[in-house]
């Protein structure tokens, strides 16, 4: 058995892992002090705005319903949609040039002048749009005029260098080589070839920066969904939620058998409605587990394998799930609440397969939970229960029919209403007493958490905005269809083949850019051929929002992994491959629900009952295969055996099911009932 040291190595002190370089593109500058004062409050401003477009009216009409003050009337808040998400780019391109430099290690000295240049070029093109809003939405399609070319040609230009700095290159390119497409695409041979006149730039310019690409689905989702999201993220993590989450994780379960790694877990879950970011993730909850499962025995690179894989799951977890699931809504048609609710029961698999690993591994390894009284007393953290009400709000306004922008400005209020709770200790006299502290959110704390969620919704702006252009190229030119057309003639009328190839695809596309970045372009090109062949359209788009996740911890860049690698002090190759041992049950459920797809919530719960019944068993059947461990260690022949059964329970049929049950009981039972092996003598 490990035994607990009762003190920390010196050595197993957390790495400095800078969340920017892993990230972003190019790497976050020191501003003058002058510089720091005006981005701050652009920061405040860019987040307040939105609160104020997109909640205001609500607000107003509902005070104006209530009481008949008149207020909406007197103060209409209205803007044109188009105009809306011009400003919402053109600021977001600000704060992204003002905060991150042109390479790494070129930030060092303030905002530079060709700096200023790209700021002052975003700023154009949103005024050029507020003065010729009415003659660029009539012309939209049609025709265009010289000033039109040279505006589209600036804000492109913002667009790319926006883009390549805080996204990275991949995107970048995958963006340049689908606008060259849009150009010169009636040169290339079928099934490429296109003519919708775009051979004239003055007609291909303007049209992808217009309504019709840019300024389209994906910039309506950030300008809305994206930001209000980043927003409440913003506010529970000033109130103090994180810290809380963390320790109340750590009195569940860091008493139990490898304790430490079941409470990364299960803050992965908690940090799931904090952070849409895998690396913001492992950062947060990381800093607090590597050095328990350090002390209780974990080598290095499991830790931060474990981290990394539990950390990855925050994106998939309901109620406020990644950005990319904000896409989904607007790509499908279908409301935001329904895709949350049909994560539940995969999310579920996800953390299960999870704490499987952790738990099995411990076994194998002889390790413990931390001592009792090492961990926060359970009563003070239920006490505290009250740290959970934003959530509980949120969840509340979504079953009542609110929408998506009310519902995460009711749990902002929440969060600043429960951080005053934060304010009442008990003092040495016995009497309680409310006093300010730093866990209270005053004013200055409310406008933190606005700066924090302009801050931390920078990359996803760059990120709409050029997927924009790839959507609005695709519709334009049909190329699509051909892809669609592609898919069918490498899959043919396979089903399962075409899921296999679309898993490829994504899972390419997430090493290479953030996993909002992969899911738009995957749901773009991939997903309606998916649906032409028959597979449900929540099933197609879930399927690759799940691998878009899961590339954070697939080698060879495996951000999360690297991440949680360099807080560990471990090598991060081996880390991450070690993250994917751990998640090797969580790369099956996306085909679990793909053959069944009541497991995304669709049905009552008895059909759902029976497939999830199976669907776990198979997950931690898979784990206990991939550990090498069911009441004691496993021989290879035994974990082939076990892998086959867990396979036969994936497919939601009656017939594989019993099989795969079978083989997993029969397993258990030689396991529990075979003779003890008594050592040969010498």
């Amino acid at each position: 058995m490990a035994n607990v040291q009762q003190r920390a190595d010196p050595q197993d002190e957390v790495g400095q892992v800078d969340v920017d370089e892993l990230e972003h593109a190019a790497s976050k500058r020191a501003h003058r002090r002058w510089e720091r004062v005006l981005f701050y409050w652009l920061c405040a401003g860019f987040t307040a705005f939105h609160l104020i477009i997109l909640t205001g009216p609500v607000i107003l009409r509902t005070i104006d319903d209530a009481i008949g003050t008149g207020l909406y009337r007197f103060f209409p808040i209205n803007i044109d949609q188009e105009l809306f998400r011009a400003i919402h780019l053109a600021w977001g391109a600000v704060l992204g040039f003002g905060f991150f430099a042109i390479a790494r290690g070129r930030g060092r000295d303030g905002v530079p002048w060709y700096d200023w240049l790209f700021i002052a070029g975003a700023t154009a093109c949103a005024v050029y749009m507020w003065r010729n809003l009415d003659d660029l939405q009539m012309n939209q399609g049609a025709v265009y005029e010289t000033p039109d070319l040279l505006y589209s040609l600036v804000g492109l230009a913002v667009v790319f260098e926006f883009t390549r700095r805080t996204a990275g290159n991949a995107l970048t390119i995958i963006a340049t080589v689908f606008m060259l497409y849009a150009v010169l695409g009636h040169w290339l041979p079928e099934p490429l070839h296109h003519d919708k006149s775009l051979k004239d730039l003055w007609f291909a310019f303007p049209y992808i920066y217009s309504n019709l690409g840019i300024f389209g689905p994906t910039l309506e989702v950030s300008s809305t969904f994206i930001i209000m999201f980043t927003a409440f993220a913003a506010f529970l993590t000033r109130s103090k939620a994180g810290d809380y989450f963390n320790d109340l994780a750590v009195a569940l379960v860091g008493w139990a058998r490898g304790g430490p790694a079941k409470v990364a877990v299960l803050s992965g879950v908690m940090f799931g409605s904090i952070s849409g970011s895998s690396v913001a993730n492992v950062v947060a909850s990381g800093s607090v587990t590597i050095p328990m499962m350090r002390r209780v025995g974990y080598d290095r690179a499991t830790a931060g394998a474990i981290e990394a894989t539990s950390s990855t799951g925050g994106q998939i977890t309901p109620p406020v799930l990644g950005a990319a699931a904000f896409l989904m809504a607007e790509a499908t048609g279908i409301k935001y609440a329904e895709i949350a609710f049909a994560a539940i029961i995969p999310c579920f698999l996800f953390y299960v397969a999870c704490y499987m690993h952790c738990d099995l591994h411990a076994a194998k390894r002889g390790l413990r939970g931390l001592p009792m009284a090492e961990l926060p007393r359970l009563g003070p953290m239920m006490a505290r229960f009250y740290m959970l009400a934003p959530i509980v709000v949120l969840v509340w306004a979504f079953t009542e029919g609110y929408s998506a922008f009310l519902a995460a400005g009711l749990g902002m209020l929440a969060c600043i209403v429960v951080s005053w709770f934060n304010g009442i200790a008990r003092d040495d006299d016995g009497r309680w007493r409310w006093r300010r502290s730093d866990a209270v959110m005053g004013w200055r704390a409310v406008i933190d958490a606005l700066e924090l969620g302009a801050k931390d919704s920078i990359q996803l702006v760059a990120v709409c905005a050029a997927a924009g252009i790839v959507v609005g190229v695709i519709a334009l030119t049909g190329i699509g269809g051909r892809f669609a057309y592609i898919m069918q003639s490498i899959a043919g009328n396979s089903q399962l083949l075409a899921m296999f190839f679309t898993m490829i695809v994504v899972t390419i596309l997430g090493m290479g850019m953030p996993t909002t970045a992969a899911y738009a372009i995957a749901a773009a090109v991939v997903a309606p051929g998916l649906v032409q062949i028959g597979v449900p359209k929540l099933t197609a788009h879930m399927f690759i929002f799940y691998y878009a996740v899961l590339s954070a911890i697939t080698p060879p860049v495996a951000v999360a992994s690297i991440a949680a690698a360099g807080m560990a002090k471990a090598d991060a190759w081996k880390t991450s491959w070690i993250a994917v041992k751990l998640g090797l049950a969580t790369f099956i459920v996306p085909f679990m629900f793909f053959y069944s797809p009541t497991l995304l919530g669709q049905g009552d719960w008895l059909e759902i009952a029976q497939p999830l019944l199976s669907a776990t068993v198979g997950v931690c059947l898979l784990a206990c295969a991939t550990e090498g461990w069911l009441g004691g260690a496993l021989a290879l022949p035994l974990r082939v055996v076990l892998f086959v059964g867990a396979l036969c329970l994936i497919a939601p049929e009656p017939i594989s099911d019993g099989v795969g049950l079978a083989i997993g009981l029969g397993v258990w039972a030689l396991q529990k009932f075979r003779p003890p092996v008594v050592p040969r003598k010498a």
